[in-house]
């Protein structure tokens, strides 16, 4: 049987994202995440037709999925969406940053006629959830527009959407992308309606006072609490979040761990130069996407923010430069100016060579990085010449080897072409408020993720007390999940002890792991059905707003935390 040695790399697609809000117990999301992109010409070699079916394997593990001819050419490249097959074959090893390696990994892929494992397949003990949505009923009543909005998708928090809200249901969202439009227009969709215990294998429905004595109990008994998630939620429930973990003496972590916990490495090490996006719309002639693709990922952040934005100095794509580096070619590398193809887990060596060139030092070789030295130097001339640059990088540069160390080497290189111009970095941060979460955990803490209470005060070492790291190891005994998935994004062997201990959820949403927790329970949806304040990914506050009540007896986040600490505090006494 024909067999291709590929790398493999994951990341997040537009299909993908459109599904994460209908639900990710659906087949829709099954079908935009089971799969693996290949290039016209791996797909032929393998001698495969479109509903073919590949196993695709890795010295971490096996899985089967559909395979699909890409629309861009990557040879050598296979792309896997971020989701629970492709976390059977990631490498689970974070090297001490806390963050697994969820890119450039060697697989062998061949044809096979073995069935694509489904959600039941996978985790056998999930509970499948009736479907839920909004009842008839509440589209009537006044109907009104509600201006400026803030998008509570992604962390460009786009906020200028107007959404039409009829009674107590939203029937149109306007200005949004596809994803926005998803995440705001489905909220009623795939929820949880009911607090949930588990018992006898079964989650079975309770009141909430019952799920609150019962979520805290697990966690007063439990001798190392994890405490995970809050990207997607207000900063004052995180806020709330905070103080539990240290009460509780467990680890509190985001999921930055899993994005660009690296980032915050970096910039702890060497510092950085940056801008808000405002900055960066009005006065760069020089945009840079490394290791991102921000078509799918952050589908407005070019019009509103960037390469397609109309700026006051740069007004407009004609007076901007746009280049993408990248291990594939993606859709936003298809608009771009100048497209720089490198190998994978390579990003430290072409950024050094870089700074080389900036610095005045010749370079011996003749390709960097599989790079041409002479694209390398146009590369260094534009960013030189330069009137305000800007470098948004995002988890192809964090995912990949190095890691941290990648991140340093861009952050030195930015302080280096200051010398010669303005030029600031910024990161492509992802969910909404994951930006907040590192806020709110640095001024509370000192640290912005995988922090450590066990002592009595705070501690910080990634590799250890971050979440990845804790379950791959098995060294918690519970697990606090708010606003958050790590069932489906989390490497296989990090989830498999994770579904050995007893397993709190806080979401809106029916999610993977809502669905094997031992503990259920809802809550509104920030930024649709509860106000708070969030973070843009330059650092910069925004409020959300509530559009619409949330269904009867669900309380927002902070709420429910709050409910949770006092009963805690009960049991300790």
């Amino acid at each position: 049987m024909t067999s291709l040695k590929l790398t493999l790399v994951t990341g997040r697609s537009l299909n993908q994202g459109r599904w994460i809000d209908v639900g990710k117990l659906t087949k829709g999301y099954y079908e935009s995440v089971a799969l693996v992109e290949l290039d016209p010409e791996d797909f032929e070699k393998l001698g495969l037709k479109e509903g073919d079916r590949v196993k695709v394997e890795s010295k971490y593990g096996s899985v089967v999925v559909k395979a699909v001819k890409s629309r861009r050419r990557h040879p050598g490249i296979a792309f896997i969406p971020m989701g629970p097959w492709a976390n059977q074959v990631i490498n689970p090893d974070t090297y001490g940053s806390g963050m697994p390696t969820l890119k450039g990994i060697e697989v062998s892929i061949s044809k096979t006629s073995e069935e694509i494992p489904d959600f039941k397949k996978l985790f056998p003990q999930i509970f499948q959830p009736e479907s839920t949505g909004d009842p008839p009923e509440s589209a009537t009543g006044e109907t009104k527009i509600v201006k400026d909005v803030v998008c509570s998708f992604c962390g460009c928090l786009c906020d200028d959407l107007e959404v039409e809200v009829a009674g107590n249901r939203i029937v149109k969202v306007g200005k949004a992308c596809a994803l926005g439009v998803s995440k705001i227009l489905h909220a009623r969709e795939n929820r949880i309606l009911h607090p949930y215990v588990r018992n006898n294998g079964e989650l079975e429905r309770v009141d909430l006072k019952t799920a609150i004595r019962k979520a805290a109990k697990i966690l007063v008994e439990a001798k190392y609490p994890l405490l995970y998630g809050w990207s997607n939620t207000t900063t004052e429930a995180i806020r709330v979040g905070l103080e539990l973990a240290e009460y509780l003496g467990g680890c509190f972590d985001n999921t930055s761990v899993i994005c660009h916990g690296p980032t915050i490495l970096g910039v702890q090490e060497v510092g950085y130069v940056t801008s808000t996006l405002g900055q960066v719309r009005n006065h760069a002639d020089l945009i840079i996407f490394w290791g991102c693709n921000p078509l799918n990922a952050h589908p407005r952040h070019l019009n509103r923010y960037s390469a397609l934005a109309k700026g006051i100095y740069a007004k407009s794509r004609k007076d901007r430069k746009v280049v993408v580096i990248d291990v594939r070619e993606t859709d936003t590398a298809k608009m771009a100016d100048f497209f720089i193809k490198i190998e994978p887990n390579r990003d430290y060596e072409l950024a050094s060579a870089l700074r080389m060139i900036v610095k005045g030092y010749d370079i011996e070789f003749e390709k960097v990085a599989g790079v041409e030295v002479e694209k390398i130097k146009k590369l260094a001339e534009m960013m030189m010449s330069a009137k305000f640059g800007v470098l948004f990088y995002g988890l192809g540069v964090t995912m990949t080897l190095g890691k941290g160390r990648n991140i340093e080497e861009m952050l030195r290189l930015a302080q280096d072409l200051n010398e010669w111009t303005k030029f600031v970095v910024l990161p492509m941060r992802g969910h909404y408020n994951v930006v907040g979460a590192n806020q709110a955990s640095a001024w509370t803490t000192g640290y912005a993720f995988a922090v450590d209470f066990r002592r009595g005060y705070p501690r910080h070492y990634p590799g250890a007390t971050s979440a990845p790291d804790l379950l791959n190891n098995g060294d918690v005994d519970a697990a606090l999940i708010v606003a958050s998935d790590p069932v489906a994004h989390f490497p296989a062997k990090a989830v498999k002890n994770l579904l050995k201990i007893p397993l709190i959820t806080i979401d809106p949403k029916w999610s993977l792991t809502a669905a094997v927790s031992t503990v259920v329970i809802p809550s509104a949806v920030a930024g649709v059905e509860v106000e708070g304040t969030a973070y843009r990914m330059d650092k910069v506050a925004l409020r959300l707003k509530k559009l619409v009540e949330p269904p009867e007896g669900v309380l927002s986040d902070e709420e429910i935390l709050n409910m949770l600490l006092e009963e805690v505090k009960k049991l300790c006494r």
